[in-house]
């Protein structure tokens, strides 16, 4: 995808979520931002520049401009007007309902999430499948395989590697109504692209793989 291109779709893709919050606003139709998640008990700030990291990675694919993360609470109104979410963590979690109610609002109204364990810690991703398949009725967390358009919606990744091991790595994600609107990654995917897996030697995701991966959920999820 030509810059130009990129620069078009996403400007076009940061308008708000839901109508009537914050349409309108110029600086949402010209600008990429990204809303870091404080969700249940923990405060949003794990591996602290990993927000700022995400965003430079838009920022070198394209000519866009962009802004400094939000930190939002999942309960704030204001993630209406924030199309895409990021989160990630080390432990368990649980969401509270009003937690639920609000993603499932949001999920089911064009928004999308990425989240990211840490350090392949097994906690966030256990608790992340569980807690995800609560929002929509019926619905599980799906591994998506590498004929999906997420990993070529800038580069073409026939696969990703893997520090440990000869082995691939998937991403999983919520669909609703067919359509996938969250995405997660348990090998510490955020530790590729934000610390050149400098707190997850010899584990977790490829960093050049990570870096290309974590640009095309980016683009994924502020295109479709």
């Amino acid at each position: 995808m030509k810059r130009a291109a990129l620069l078009v779709l996403i400007g076009l893709a940061a308008l708000p979520v839901r109508e009537g919050l914050g349409a309108g606003k110029d600086e949402n139709l010209a600008t990429f931002f990204m809303g870091r998640i404080k969700y249940a008990n923990d405060n949003g700030n794990d591996c602290s520049s990993v927000g700022e990291d995400l965003m430079k990675l838009v920022s070198q694919a394209s000519t866009i401009r962009v802004q400094e993360e939000r930190r939002l609470r999942l309960t704030d109104p204001q993630i209406f007007e924030t199309p895409f979410l990021f989160m990630n963590g080390h432990d368990e979690f649980v969401f509270t309902e009003a937690e639920l109610a609000n993603l499932r609002e949001y999920l089911s109204h064009g928004g999308f999430v990425f989240g990211s364990g840490c350090c392949t810690n097994p906690g966030f991703p256990k608790a992340w499948r569980r807690e995800f398949a609560r929002i929509f009725a019926g619905t599980q967390i799906k591994q998506i395989p590498y004929d999906h358009l997420i990993y070529r919606s800038f580069y073409k990744l026939d696969r990703v590697r893997s520090n440990n091991g000869n082995r691939n790595i998937y991403l999983e994600g919520l669909f609703y109504q067919d359509n996938l609107v969250a995405v997660m990654c348990e090998d510490g995917l955020c530790c590729a692209f934000s610390a050149n897996n400098n707190c997850n030697m010899g584990k977790g995701v490829d960093v050049e793989d990570g870096k290309k991966l974590a640009l095309n959920i980016a683009v994924y999820a502020l295109t479709h």
